[in-house]
């Protein structure tokens, strides 16, 4: 079932989407691994400014090529918005989880960033919410998981703000580790049934990962198949997101995804993970170059593959209330 489209969640779909109905979404709300990634030895030795001043480089490059652009709310979004490095006509999104997650007994629990809630990302302007979700379905804390999606949901509801969620799987105490064959085994039901049990509680759009793990299935037909499965259990728009993949899986990744029922992509390190290895005056013309060269590669393939938003949600399109009076209805 979708979730009522409301005027609000309306106006922040058609923000983060392009004229054709498809997301091509960079993301670059990353903290804790872009650390790592500006320095591997000592990541917590990476100071507030030199975070900020990654993105703003990230931004710069690749924002007037995005539909909409994903930040994080502790080094990204205010700077993103205070120099104007997110255009006034462009959609952005901004996380309301705090980077990683806690550990009790093996499994993960999502929570807010600390001093963060749907209400700022409303006040700040954002076009959208997003929520990064550790969650496997056999786990003992799913049932906790999806309650704090319920609870996101209802808090975008008031503030009239689309939520995208992220659900990421990952491996229980005692079952097979995420990266081995056995867990590949298990990947593309737990991803579709964790669509099936996630999206019918409310959440507008489903950034999903790939069900398969490329490293142990190479079989397209068998991937599309897949795919599709993931299209029919969720039911409402889904992007694909690129775990960090290597580039030309990726590519292959979204081409899959958006012949299966995909409506675009919310990428983030597929398009520029080679960058922060990079002295600064390379890593600009890396991500001038390659990083740009890669995004309009991407969006090419949605646009001329994927399967627009408002295609599913044609029907709540026509519902919306704009009959005589609507104003002391909403």
């Amino acid at each position: 079932m979708h979730p009522a489209l409301t005027l609000g969640k309306l106006r922040g779909l058609q923000e983060i989407s392009n004229p054709k109905g498809l997301f091509t979404i960079t993301a670059l709300d990353h903290r804790g691994s872009l650390a790592k990634a500006l320095n591997p030895s000592a990541p917590k030795s990476v100071t507030y400014q030199q975070m900020v001043d990654y993105k703003i480089r990230l931004l710069s490059a690749l924002a007037p090529h995005s539909s909409a652009i994903l930040i994080d709310p502790v080094f990204g979004a205010a700077p993103a918005l205070q120099g104007a490095h997110i255009a006034g006509n462009q959609g952005f999104l901004v996380s309301l989880e705090a980077t990683g997650y806690e550990e009790t007994q093996g499994d993960r629990l999502t929570t807010v960033a600390e001093g963060w809630s749907v209400e700022k990302i409303k006040r700040m302007g954002a076009s959208a919410v997003k929520i990064l979700l550790y969650y496997n379905p056999g786990s003992a804390s799913a049932a906790q998981q999806e309650d704090f999606v319920r609870r996101s949901v209802e808090e975008c509801r008031e503030f009239d703000l689309p939520l995208l969620v992220e659900p990421m799987t990952y491996h229980v105490a005692g079952g097979p580790k995420k990266g081995t064959a056995e867990f590949a085994k298990l990947k593309p039901e737990m991803v579709i049934e964790t669509a099936r049990r996630l999206c019918p509680l409310g959440i507008d759009v489903l950034k999903a990962e790939f069900p398969d793990d490329p490293d142990f299935e190479n079989d397209e037909p068998a991937m599309a198949a897949h795919c599709r499965e993931l299209s029919e259990a969720a039911g409402i728009p889904w992007v694909l997101l690129s775990a960090g993949a290597a580039y030309d899986t990726f590519q292959q990744q979204t081409t899959i995804a958006c012949e299966s029922g995909a409506s675009g992509f919310l990428a983030g390190r597929a398009i520029w993970q080679e960058a922060p290895g990079l002295p600064e005056a390379e890593q600009r013309e890396f991500l001038r170059t390659t990083a740009v060269g890669r995004l309009q590669e991407l969006t090419g393939i949605a646009n001329r593959s994927g399967r627009p938003w408002t295609r599913l949600y044609a029907e709540q399109l026509h519902t919306v209330d704009v009959a005589e009076g609507w104003q002391t209805r909403f």
